[in-house]
């Protein structure tokens, strides 16, 4: 049976972990900030114009930019197992957010930049409820799209990281729900936006996930064996289909494993980054990536 996901048991939580996060959290943004984002220190900027140059276009450019970072983070990924053995679990994990974050935060301050750019491919802003969808699928991807952050003592190495096999929750639904919630934001956004650029964008996006399944299923069956091979057998890509073909039965409480504390703050945050996109965007125009 597969590890049950978003538990967070405050009994079972100590002080000095919750510091040591904030303390590398601070000290990650800051280094991020001098190292990357700074226009006097920092190489972010050499970088995107590095790979601007490569293509007047954006939409070849904001390819280019997904690329590098798909190349780079399932590269990682894939090399987890034997970078762990060579530096630990939780150095490798630093090295890992060290490159990742870096290449993330280009192609996401490049895609805000440019949204607007390129051949407009349809306008569908004042149809009446388009407003609406966009909005309830881009509100609802996010819950699809965190659970690789269910754990973040982990994902902040405070906590030693595991390769974690979950099988609760959101995972009932689909067994890959961070591809599930991509292509749910990116057919919100591109359906929004309706240019050459967001489309671009979402086809290189929904790409890399879609190799992340691939990816993310041989390496669970490579850790786990059997065990994997059980989880898999009681879920799905595809969502709801394990439910409607009986493979996966919902106990009578499932409604419960959605109420604790990771649910609620993934609401909070989502709700906070709508109501933050013109700081975002004001952001990234000052960047001038």
């Amino acid at each position: 049976v597969g590890e049950d996901s978003a538990l967070f048991d405050l009994t079972q939580q100590k002080l000095s972990s919750w510091i040591s996060f904030t303390l590398i959290l601070g000290t990650v943004l800051a280094a991020l900030n001098i190292l990357w984002i700074d226009g006097s220190s920092g190489f972010g900027k050499a970088f995107v114009d590095g790979v601007s140059s490569l293509s007047e276009s954006h939409e070849v450019v904001m390819l280019l930019l997904v690329f590098i970072f798909a190349t780079v983070h399932s590269g990682m990924a894939s090399l987890r197992d034997a970078g762990e053995e060579l530096l630990g679990e939780r150095a490798y994990r630093v090295l890992f957010a060290g490159i990742s974050l870096p290449l993330a935060l280009s192609t996401i301050v490049y895609f805000i930049s440019h949204r607007y750019d390129g051949l407009q491919l349809w306008n569908l802003q004042d149809v009446p409820g388009v407003h609406q969808l966009v909005w309830i699928s881009s509100f609802l991807s996010f819950f699809f799209l965190y659970p690789s952050t269910f754990n973040l003592l982990e994902v902040a190495a405070v906590d030693k990281p595991k390769m974690h096999l979950w099988e609760t929750g959101i995972m009932r639904i689909t067994r890959h729900p961070q591809m599930v919630g991509q292509v749910m934001w990116c057919f919100a956004h591109t359906l929004w936006i309706g240019n050459s650029v967001t489309l671009a964008a979402s086809v290189g996006l929904i790409a890399h996930h879609l190799f992340g399944v691939w990816n993310g299923d041989r390496r669970l069956a490579a850790r786990y064996g059997e065990a994997f091979e059980g989880v898999k057998n009681r879920t799905s890509i595809i969502p709801f289909s394990a439910i409607i073909d009986g493979r996966q039965t919902l106990p009578s409480d499932y409604y419960e494993e959605f109420l604790r504390l990771p649910y609620v703050v993934v609401t909070l945050l989502t709700l906070g980054a709508y109501f933050s996109h013109p700081l975002m965007q004001a952001a990234s125009s000052g960047l001038h990536w």
